[in-house]
């Protein structure tokens, strides 16, 4: 997954001592977090570097974790590559067109709601919820219902 425009709503807020001040949903995380727990694999790939995209990775416990990506896509297929996994066994979610190459090439590509209008016309799915406020959850649970894990999932907490 991107982190600017996904897990954040893309903005980015400098304070007066340079501090650079990001905002993530708890609800994306709960989701993560579950996502792992259930046996799955999560990764960040993200073109930017910031201290605080690596302690939200390493609170959610996120192993995959790349920052500086230039190309995308190559970074997915080495992950692949470690994982013993093909493309097409890929969820990728992004909002920009740093993200174009690797939604296309994956299984299943996501776009938040408030993508911009070239990735939304690659996307297999375009979510209703906005980036930072929920469409990393919305496309996990998706998965889940997809891939038949929804009692799995649901019995960790009923």
């Amino acid at each position: 997954m991107d982190v600017e425009g996904c897990m954040t709503d893309g903005r980015i807020v400098y304070g007066n001592e340079g501090d650079e001040i990001k905002a993530f949903d708890v609800k994306d995380g709960f989701a993560i977090v579950n996502w792992i727990a259930l046996g799955r694999h999560v990764a960040i790939i993200t073109g930017r570097r910031s201290k605080i995209v690596e302690r939200r990775a390493k609170e959610l416990g996120i192993t995959h974790f790349y920052q500086g990506v230039k190309d995308k896509l190559a970074m997915l297929e080495e992950i692949c590559i470690d994982l013993g996994i093909d493309l097409s066994q890929v969820a990728a979610i992004g909002d920009d067109l740093n993200d174009f190459k690797m939604l296309k090439a994956c299984g299943r590509s996501f776009t938040p709601a408030d993508a911009m209008h070239y990735v939304t016309s690659i996307a297999d799915v375009v979510l209703s919820r906005k980036g930072g406020r929920g469409a990393v959850r919305e496309m996990i649970e998706l998965l889940i219902r997809q891939e038949g894990m929804e009692e799995e999932y649901l019995s960790r907490w009923t």
